[in-house]
């Protein structure tokens, strides 16, 4: 185990053997409700006044990042670089679950690429089912890993992310592959969950948003990581503050790869 990880609380059995085999077979992993009402309230308040703050701007260091091909998204409110923020979001991206789950994925040494913030609006969130990475790998051989916190209840009502599940093994591109990636997938498996729930995935594995169909935004926080070999979505050097910096720990600051 890596000592950055070790430090933040992660072990051998930090995930169970049924945990990792799921995952390892599915490509995704439930992790229960890692939030407590309390953190829901706090964690929803301070993304409301980020919004509000930021208005137009909202999740600018998205559209300003050279990785991102299509970063700008109708129908969805977005904020991005919350690890500057605010203190609140530093557990997204140390929480030892969900770094257990991740080194699991990856099988090397891992850094956050970004922690965003994407709320589908009523009447949008329809995503093509789609991967993270711009190739097939070999099985075995992933580059990058998601987490999903809900913020809010996930339906099939409200938009929840959509998965086919096994598809990380398949070396196959869904846009390559299906006639129409925003269709409806008849092997598709709705994330229905309570808030406070926070599901592993495995970005490789074939997945997307659904259709908002209530008249609630449909919020939740990505903390997404890549392979220390690969570039982050968002470089968190060119954007970490000093008094982030001072507030983590180098533990956390080695998660940051900074």
């Amino acid at each position: 185990m890596n000592n950055y990880l070790n430090q933040l609380g992660v072990r051998p059995d930090t995930l169970s053997n049924d945990e990792k085999h799921f995952l390892d077979e599915n490509g995704y992993l439930s992790l229960g409700k890692l939030l407590s009402d309390n953190q829901l309230q706090q964690i929803r308040e301070t993304i409301a006044h980020l919004l509000e703050q930021e208005g137009e701007r909202a999740g600018f260091e998205l559209f300003d990042s050279k990785y991102i091909r299509h970063p700008k998204e109708e129908g969805a409110e977005r904020l991005a670089d919350l690890v500057n923020k605010d203190p609140t979001f530093e557990l997204f991206f140390t929480h030892p679950r969900v770094l257990a789950g991740v080194a699991h994925v990856l099988r090397q040494e891992l850094k956050l690429s970004s922690l965003n913030y994407r709320g589908a609006l009523p009447g949008y969130g329809q995503q093509k089912l789609h991967v993270d990475w711009h190739e097939t790998v070999a099985p075995g051989d992933y580059k990058v890993c998601n987490s999903i916190w809900l913020l809010d209840d996930f339906s099939a009502a409200n938009g929840a992310t959509r998965l086919v599940a096994g598809t990380h093994k398949n070396g196959m591109l869904p846009q390559d592959e299906l006639e129409d990636p925003l269709a409806s997938h008849p092997e598709e498996i709705i994330i229905e969950e309570p808030a406070g729930t926070v599901v592993i995935f495995n970005s490789h594995t074939w997945h997307g948003g659904t259709t908002n169909h209530t008249d609630q935004v449909r919020r939740a926080v990505h903390s997404y990581f890549c392979r220390r070999d690969q570039p982050q979505q968002i470089d968190q050097s060119r954007y970490l503050l000093p008094e982030t910096r001072t507030r983590l720990s180098e533990a956390a600051l080695e998660v940051l790869a900074v």
